[in-house]
């Protein structure tokens, strides 16, 4: 087990761990949870217990406990010298108390790991304001702009932004 796997963080007793089969529905509501703010692009839930479990086959999330609930957690799809981080999510009651923050530090710490020079993300352009500066602030620069997939049916034109880190 690497070092972020149970880490503690001086400024909270929440302890971050890999994600296991049992947390898939926790996980789901979570996501959910976090991903309302959404609702202004697309219609419904972000994603199901079958969603989750799909990504789990493709790639790592790391959990935030806290008093033991999940406060917050991160999927890393490792995709060679790069890493794919998406799905940050907080638990609303949690949301600026820096949890996202520390999740974002464990999984570079899990990419790095992993062999990963490089960090990706991306974020949708309708929420550019709230969460460029916080990508920013990590140390995630502008990359460029990309379309939706066709099949994605959105309620507002919207597309994606991609930012990138080193991992070195």
């Amino acid at each position: 087990m690497t070092a972020f796997a149970n880490s503690r963080s001086p400024e909270s007793e929440a302890q971050i761990r890999r994600a296991t089969d049992e947390d898939v529905s926790a996980l789901t509501r979570l996501i959910n949870a976090a991903f309302v703010v959404e609702q202004i692009v697309f219609d419904g839930d972000r994603v199901d217990d079958l969603g989750v479990r799909v990504y789990m086959s493709g790639g790592t999330f790391l959990v935030a406990e806290d008093s033991g609930a999940l406060a917050g957690c991160v999927y890393i799809e490792t995709r060679g010298d790069r890493s794919y981080l998406g799905l940050l999510s907080v638990q609303p009651e949690h949301q600026g108390t820096g949890f996202g923050r520390r999740l974002v530090a464990a999984a570079e710490r899990f990419a790095r790991e992993s062999g990963s020079r490089v960090m990706d993300l991306r974020v949708i352009s309708a929420r550019r304001e709230q969460l460029l500066p916080f990508y920013q602030r990590l140390g995630y620069v502008f990359i460029r702009t990309e379309p939706f997939p066709a099949n994605l049916v959105t309620k507002i034109p919207s597309h994606f932004i991609l930012l990138s880190k080193s991992l070195i």
